[in-house]
Order: C-alpha cells, then structure tokens, then sequence
C-alpha cells in the first residue's frame, strides 16, 4: 500500500495561502527477509482564494487536507501503478 507525505510547503506570508505543495508517495513489500521500495516524489501548485468558503489558511493545515488537494489534482491510480511495477520488477529483473 502507497503511504504518501507532504514533504514541504510554499506559502504566502501575507495571507497564509499555500501555493506550493511538495507530495512524495512511497510504497514498500517484503518479501522473506528482503524488502523492496520504490517512491515517486513531485509538485502541485494552487491559486489560493481567501475570499472561498473552503480556504484553509497555511497555520491551520492538516497533512490531510494537504494530500487530498494533490490527489484531487494527480493521477494517483497511474503513479500507485508505477511503484508497484518498480517493486515488481526488483522483486523479478528483466534485465
């Protein structure tokens, strides 16, 4: 199972609105006694909107409604995919 993370955050200083995020998804499997992990790592940027009922200034943040605004912009079954074929394909090379 993916477990993503909010690595860092970009935000204006004059309205708390955040503009950056820094997201970093990694997922792991053992298998016996080796353990294989792959992990993606990139960007979302926002427009932020204080005057929107659903603004969340900078200081009152959850990592959640962080990964959420990501999720909501990102293919997150196509990146999920791609670590899961990375784990398989250590777990079975090709090459």
């Amino acid at each position: 199972m993916a477990t993503w993370t909010i690595a860092t955050l970009e935000h204006n200083t004059s309205d708390g609105g955040v503009i950056v995020a820094h997201w970093r998804v990694t997922e792991e499997e053992t298998v016996g006694e080796e353990t294989y992990s792959a992990s993606s790592y990139g960007t979302c940027g926002f427009t932020p909107d204080p005057s929107a009922s659903d603004y969340i200034a900078y200081d009152d943040l959850t990592e959640a409604d962080v990964i959420g605004w990501c999720q909501g912009e990102l293919d997150v079954e196509a990146i999920e995919a791609g670590l899961t074929a990375n784990i398989n394909e250590q777990k079975n090379p090709t090459t």
